[in-house]
C-alpha cells in the first residue's frame, strides 16, 4: 500500500484534475456507502470535519443520535480509471466516528482494526488474505435491466472465442492494475458465464477494501459492456456457484509463523491450532461467511462447494485446504466463504477463531486426505466429521449462542445483524417459489 499525507492528496488531486471525491464506508452487510465532495470540501474532509446522517444507514444508529463523521484514510487514495480524463473522479475509504470523536463501535472497519489489534498483541505483525473472488456475467434485457442467461457456454479455463466474456474480463484486469492491483491470474470459470480474477494477498484489511474495490471495477466494467455482473452465491441452480476462497497467514517477526521446515507437512503449531480455531467456531461464524439464504444453495454436495468441516493437504472436498507452496506462502485456505460476506466482518471473525485456537492450542482432527463426497454417511459419522450450516436460519441460530462472535462484533452489531437475518428469513420463508408451483399446483 502506498502511504500518502493529507498534502500529497491535495497536490495528486489538482495535479490529475479531480473534480468529485467519493468518501466512502460500508453498512453492516457489506454495502458500498458513498458520500460524493467536490474537490472544493476535501480540505474539510481530511481535517475530519465531514458530517453524514447514519440514522439511514442499516445497522448504524437510531434517528435521535444520527449525526456521525466520516475520517478518510488517506492510504485508501484512488483515482476510478473509467471516468473522464478531465474532471475526474477519487475515492476515499473513511472510518466513522460518533460526534463526541469516538469510534462508532458499528462500523465493520473498526471491528477488523480491532481484531488485528489483538492479533498484534499475540506478536503478530500480519494477518495476510488471498481472497479467490468468483463471479457471473450475464446478458441485460432491451432495457438493461439484468437477466439470468449466460453470456457464454465456456468451462475452465476456455478461452475465446468460446469465452465471450474474455474482453470484459481483460478490461477488468487493466482497470485494476491502473488502480494499484497485482493481478494474478485471471480465468474463465467451471460454469458458463462464471469468472474469476485473483489478485495478490495483502495485509488484512488492505485485502477487506480490495474485495470492496474489487466488486466495484467488476460491477462497472461489466456494466460498460452491455453485461451484468453478480456475486450472488448461487444464481443458476444445477451448476456450481460462486465463492470467495480466502488463503491466510500469519506473520511474526518478518517470517510466515505457519511454516515449519521440520513438520511432514510443513505446517508449525501455530498453523495447527490456528486451523482448529476455526474448525471449531466454523459452524458459529457462517453466518458471516455464508450470510444470505441464497448462500447455502451453494454449499450443497455435486457442486465443489465444501460442506464438511475437515482438513486436507491432498484433495479439496474439505473446508479448509493446505496449498501445496511452502516457506514464506505457507497458508490455510478456507473455502466455504462467497463474496456476498462483509470482508471486514468475516476476516474478523476467521482472524478471531483462529487466534482462539492459538491461545487455547486446539488441536485440529486428523486429515480427512480421501474424497469426503464418496464416503458413506456412516464413514463421516465414524470419523466424527461435521457439517456446515445447512440454511441461513441454522447459522444464524449457531452465531446467537457464539460468545466469540459476540465479542467480535460487539453488542451493537452482534444483535443488528441477527435481528436483520432473522427478518430476512422469516421473509424468505414466508414466499412462495416457482419450484412448489411447479410442484404442486396441478397436481393438488
Amino acid at each position: 500500500m502506498l502511504e500518502y499525507t493529507k498534502e500529497d492528496i491535495l497536490r495528486l488531486v489538482k495535479e490529475q484534475d479531480v473534480k468529485f471525491i467519493r468518501l466512502q464506508f460500508t453498512d453492516i452487510f457489506g454495502i458500498l456507502k458513498n458520500v460524493a465532495i467536490t474537490v472544493e470540501q476535501l480540505e474539510k474532509a481530511l481535517d475530519n470535519r465531514c458530517m453524514f446522517d447514519g440514522s439511514s444507514i442499516e445497522g448504524f444508529v437510531r434517528i435521535e443520535e444520527s449525526d456521525m463523521y466520516l475520517r478518510p484514510d488517506v492510504n485508501t487514495f484512488v483515482i476510478f480509471p473509467w471516468r473522464p480524463q478531465t474532471g475526474k473522479v477519487a475515492r476515499l475509504i473513511c472510518d466513522v466516528f460518533n460526534a463526541d470523536g469516538t469510534p462508532f463501535e458499528g462500523d465493520p472497519r473498526y471491528v477488523l482494526k480491532r481484531e488485528l489489534k489483538k492479533a498484534s498483541d499475540m506478536g503478530y505483525s500480519a494477518f495476510n488474505v488471498g481472497p479467490e473472488c468468483e463471479f457471473f456475467l450475464f446478458l441485460t434485457d432491451s432495457e438493461g435491466n439484468p437477466t439470468t442467461i449466460t453470456h457464454d457456454n465456456a468451462g475452465y479455463f476456455d478461452l475465446g472465442p468460446v469465452d465471450l466474456g474474455e474482453n470484459a474480463r481483460r478490461d477488468m484486469c487493466l482497470a485494476l492494475e491502473e488502480m494499484g492491483f497485482e493481478i494474478e491470474a485471471s480465468h474463465h470459470e467451471v460454469a458458463p458465464g462464471q469468472h474469476e480474477i485473483d489478485f495478490k494477498y495483502n495485509d488484512a484489511l488492505t485485502a477487506a477494501e480490495a474485495i470492496l474495490t474489487f466488486k466495484l471495477v467488476v460491477k462497472t466494467t461489466a456494466q460498460r459492456h452491455g453485461l451484468h455482473a453478480t456475486f450472488m452465491p448461487k444464481p443458476i441452480s444445477g451448476i456450481n456457484g460462486s465463492g470467495m476462497h480466502t488463503n491466510v497467514s500469519l506473520f511474526k517477526d518478518g517470517r510466515n509463523a505457519f511454516y515449519d521446515e521440520k513438520d511432514p507437512l510443513q505446517l508449525s503449531q501455530d498453523a495447527y491450532w490456528f486451523m482448529g480455531g476455526i474448525m471449531k467456531h466454523m459452524r458459529s461464524i457462517s453466518a458471516l461467511t455464508n450470510p444470505l439464504v441464497n448462500s447455502y444453495k451453494r454449499l450443497v454436495l455435486g457442486y465443489e462447494a465444501p460442506v464438511y468441516i475437515a482438513w486436507s493437504a491432498k484433495n479439496r472436498s474439505p473446508l479448509i485446504r493446505i496449498p501445496a507452496e511452502k516457506g514464506m506462502s505457507t497458508r490455510l485456505e478456507l473455502r466455504s466463504p462467497d463474496p456476498s460476506c462483509n470482508p471486514y466482518l468475516a476476516l474478523a471473525v476467521i482472524l478471531a477463531a483462529g487466534l482462539d485456537g492459538i491461545r487455547n492450542r486446539i488441536q485440529p482432527p486428523p486429515p480427512t486426505d480421501k474424497n469426503i463426497f464418496q464416503m458413506t454417511q456412516e464413514q463421516i459419522k465414524e470419523e466424527g466429521i461435521g457439517t456446515l450450516p445447512s440454511n441461513l436460519k441454522e447459522a444464524i441460530d449457531e452465531m446467537s449462542r457464539s460468545e466469540l462472535v459476540r465479542e467480535v462484533l460487539g453488542d451493537h452489531i452482534f444483535y443488528k445483524y441477527i435481528e436483520a437475518k432473522n427478518e430476512e428469513w422469516n421473509d424468505y420463508k414466508t414466499k412462495v417459489s416457482q419450484w412448489e408451483i411447479d410442484q404442486y399446483l396441478t397436481k393438488y
